[in-house]
């Protein structure tokens, strides 16, 4: 899905892929066309069939789908249904807009047609409240349940009732307790689930963190970012443990790190950054001046 929060396995450029090294003749990276939506049986459609359309192509920038073969378009989600809410038909010709050929899920593909149809850019935090809010488990996948519970919870059953609810999001994770619960969920949703992974790649702990504290960045932030990045060979990963206890460690303690204390329950990594931090801003004011600035 390019450069995308759902597919960041190589964080190096952005938020990168981890199928940068596909197999020649393998499916083309994050293409910005759809396969065409299948039958259950994995046959590309006929005109005329029951699933959706493409939802631009009717020129009113509402997705139609055909109620009956040879029968008239109705809107997908926008008019119909607008007065009871999501219908969970609606979802799913939704769903099915987007829906991997060989898959029942949406895959890198149909996550990257998605992001451009609501005008979103792959790799910006609003794709990660998406993520948050339908609690999808796999980078660049959404499957069907998740989807359709994840429209239900918004409250949507088309791309303009998404993005209408997107704001609502923004101002919603910026209550502690549900930033707490983002902040959770993207360390797992980091892992690469097929490699077992228990701990965030440190390149890809990095990019996270840029990512979630897109909105409100702790002063700590840069100066904890440049530590992980001018020590590469120390730090190899990041675990559970660490990356929670970072938001306490951002909240407790201060720029000037004069009230950190190694005697209390921090993980030695933190340690570790409070002492070369201390000893990197000692060597950038020689003579007792000012405290350095943040990298």
């Amino acid at each position: 899905m390019g450069q995308c929060v759902t597919k960041c396995k190589n964080p190096s450029s952005s938020l990168g892929s981890r199928n940068a090294d596909k197999e020649p003749g393998s499916k083309s990276h994050c293409k910005k066309s759809i396969a065409a939506v299948t039958e259950a049986g994995g046959s590309k459609e006929e005109p005329g069939s029951a699933h959706a359309k493409d939802p631009l192509a009717n020129g009113t920038g509402k997705a139609e789908v055909w109620a009956e073969p040879g029968g008239a378009p109705v809107t997908l989600g926008a008019e119909q249904g607008a007065e009871a809410g999501p219908t969970l038909r609606c979802i799913e010709e939704f769903f099915e807009h987007y829906r991997d050929e060989q898959d029942d899920a949406i895959l890198e593909e149909g996550m990257e047609q998605l992001c451009n149809d609501l005008q979103l850019d792959p790799a910006e935090f609003r794709v990660l409240l998406l993520a948050w809010k339908f609690k999808a488990a796999t980078m660049c996948r959404f499957t069907r349940k998740e989807f359709v519970d994840g429209c239900r919870a918004l409250g949507a059953d088309s791309l303009e009732g998404i993005m209408s609810r997107l704001p609502e999001l923004q101002e919603e994770v910026r209550d502690e307790e549900h930033f707490k619960d983002l902040y959770r969920f993207t360390f797992q949703f980091g892992l690469d689930a097929e490699q077992g992974q228990r701990s965030l790649q440190r390149d890809m702990a990095v990019a996270l963190w840029r990512l979630v504290f897109t909105q409100d960045m702790p002063a700590l932030l840069p100066c904890w970012l440049h530590f992980l990045t001018e020590n590469p060979a120390g730090i190899r990963g990041v675990s559970r443990d660490t990356w929670n206890m970072f938001l306490n460690f951002t909240q407790a303690v201060g720029p000037d790190l004069s009230n950190y204390s190694e005697d209390e329950a921090w993980p030695s990594l933190f340690d570790t950054f409070v002492e070369w931090e201390v000893e990197r801003r000692s060597r950038a004011q020689p003579h007792g001046g000012a405290a350095a600035e943040t990298p």
